[in-house]
């Protein structure tokens, strides 16, 4: 692991919402040490989760590990998901991000990199 290959988590956001960035390759250690604690933190303030996650790395950097951690992290708090962001340039993951709505409680949106503060405004429900 580099120096660039980290979850970082994003400061200067709306109070009732959780952002992460991620850069380089994502282990479960990064699930671990920094989204798990700042999620618990945050649905122990609100009662919900408004979540933001900023990828500027392709899904396969993400090793096996970190997917185990995520889907734990989804389940163990699945009535808690109210608004989740996904941005990325790619069509895809952008998709993938739209059809959550149907499949699971919340609402999730994808958003491209330009929109990024349209993300932001949307998952703390300001507009």
């Amino acid at each position: 692991m580099n120096q660039f290959d980290m979850i970082e988590h994003l400061e200067n956001l709306p109070l009732n919402i959780v952002g992460f960035k991620a850069v380089g390759e994502i282990t479960e250690k990064d699930f671990t040490d920094t989204i798990i604690p700042k999620v618990k933190a945050l649905i122990d303030k609100t009662d919900q989760l408004n979540y933001l996650l900023v990828l500027e790395t392709s899904l396969k950097n993400f090793t096996i590990g970190a997917w185990m951690k995520d889907a734990m992290m989804g389940l163990q708090h699945l009535s808690k998901w109210n608004k989740a962001a996904i941005v990325s340039d790619v069509e895809a993951i952008r998709k993938f991000t739209n059809l959550f709505s149907y499949l699971m409680p919340g609402e999730y949106r994808g958003f491209e990199h330009k929109d990024l503060q349209q993300a932001i405004d949307w998952v703390s429900e300001k507009n």
